[in-house]
């Protein structure tokens, strides 16, 4: 899991414009709502990248490598983070959050299960 750090390529008075990602083919664009407390994913994907971008709230993510230790990170909005084929993660929410996702993949539409993998463990119970 990485931790993207996100700068502004311009700011005047009208106000600030930041790419999120720049030279990366994005197959979905997907928006996921979160209540207090709830858990998603559990899982990892052999081809998928995933960039998550906290809209509003704060998410836990803890993610792993195979044969690493976990990672937890605690995004609150603005925090851009990027998930890797391969990585197992699992988010829970803080508080009532929107995440915006971004996928380089196999994941959206019809096809949001194909490269799916569940944990027989979870990351988050």
């Amino acid at each position: 899991m990485q931790k993207i750090n996100i700068k502004p390529a311009h700011t005047d008075a009208r106000g600030v414009i930041t790419d999120l990602l720049q030279d990366e083919t994005i197959n979905a664009v997907t928006v996921i709502s979160f209540e207090r407390g709830a858990v998603r994913a559990n899982h990892y994907h052999k081809e998928t990248y995933q960039w998550n971008y906290v809209l509003s709230g704060s998410i836990k993510i803890i993610a792993q490598m195979p044969n690493q230790e976990k990672v937890e990170i605690i995004m609150n909005k603005g925090d851009l983070v990027l998930t890797v084929p391969n990585e197992s993660h699992a988010l829970s929410a803080v508080e009532p959050s929107e995440l915006l996702v971004l996928t380089k993949g196999p994941r959206g539409g019809d096809n949001y299960e194909k490269d799916t993998f569940r944990l027989t463990t979870p990351l988050i119970l």
